[in-house]
């Protein structure tokens, strides 16, 4: 089956230029135009979809519209004896008659309608001034020729993917790599969460454990204050019992060991007056008994 031809004007037709050095950001500029009296889509796609940022990505040109493409190559480290394979396509398909179809359908829905063209990206470093000035055209190197020979037969090379852009994203175009790394992340993103889960119930539980410890020593303090303060109480009661002098209940009666001498020295009298009574009737009878005679 014959390729279309393309039907949009691309400027620029064949390279998209990057002036380094590349220690930032570095952007360049496509334009698309539409010079026919139908609408047509369009997509941009590149061998490096991870090392540029396209905004945007894919749209729909109307009749003679024009449209500016950024394509934006990320910083990295530029080598000079690296040989850059990056390239960009740009697919393009007239508006079918069939106004329900899904954009993301088109694509596949259709290929026998892609229209497409291909760019090359040529990364220029500024010369330094100390450095001589390398001849171009019929003067240039056969070294120089043969890689840019070399350029050209692979121009059309290499796996096309859509580039990014903030605005939209092609899911069923995105590489199988791409789709790895999403899983990846995603696989990521649940360990983490599973893992702040896990750490906020291990401080959960540690917090328990240093409640019911504190608790415990409480208690632990309370038992031993309370057994101190039975013990002082206990000694404090027989200190009393020891060394505080007796009180009296009743004021106008002797203590005990007081009345009980008392009644002894009472009942000693009565045993004495007794005797005397008895000795003196014994010595009176006695007396009487001999004066008679």
């Amino acid at each position: 089956m014959a390729k279309l031809a393309q039907l949009l004007n691309i400027e620029p037709a064949n390279e998209l230029k990057f002036q380094g050095p590349f220690r930032t950001a570095v952007a360049s500029y496509m334009r698309l135009t539409n010079p026919t009296d139908h609408d047509i889509y369009f997509k941009i796609k590149t061998t490096a979809p991870k090392k540029y940022c396209v905004r945007p990505n894919s749209g729909m040109l109307e009749p003679k519209e024009s449209q500016e493409i950024a394509i934006v190559l990320q910083p990295f480290i530029f080598d000079a004896n690296e040989k850059n394979k990056h390239k960009f396509m740009v697919q393009s398909m007239v508006k079918p008659d069939d106004e329900d179809i899904n954009l993301e359908d088109l694509w596949k829905k259709y290929p026998e309608k892609l229209m497409d063209s291909k760019l090359r990206c040529v990364f220029e470093i500024p010369m330094d001034n100390s450095q001589p000035a390398q001849p171009a055209g019929k003067d240039a190197p056969n070294s120089q020729k043969t890689n840019a020979a070399a350029a050209d037969n692979e121009l059309f090379t290499g796996e096309f993917v859509s580039s990014k852009s903030p605005h939209t994203t092609n899911h069923d175009d995105e590489p199988e790599l791409d789709s790895v790394v999403q899983k990846e992340l995603k696989k990521l993103r649940d360990d983490e969460s599973a893992l702040r889960q896990e750490n906020l119930e291990l401080k959960e539980q540690v917090l328990r454990l240093r409640l019911q410890v504190d608790g415990r020593a409480k208690e632990q303090r309370a038992v031993g204050t309370s057994s101190v303060a039975a013990s002082v109480t206990a000694a404090a009661a027989a200190a009393r019992s020891v060394n505080t002098p007796v009180h009296y209940t009743d004021p106008y009666s002797p203590p005990a060991q007081v009345r009980g001498r008392h009644d002894q020295m009472e009942l000693l009298m009565v045993v004495v007056s007794i005797v005397t009574l008895i000795v003196g009737v014994l010595i009176g009878k006695l007396t009487f008994g001999e004066s008679s005679k």
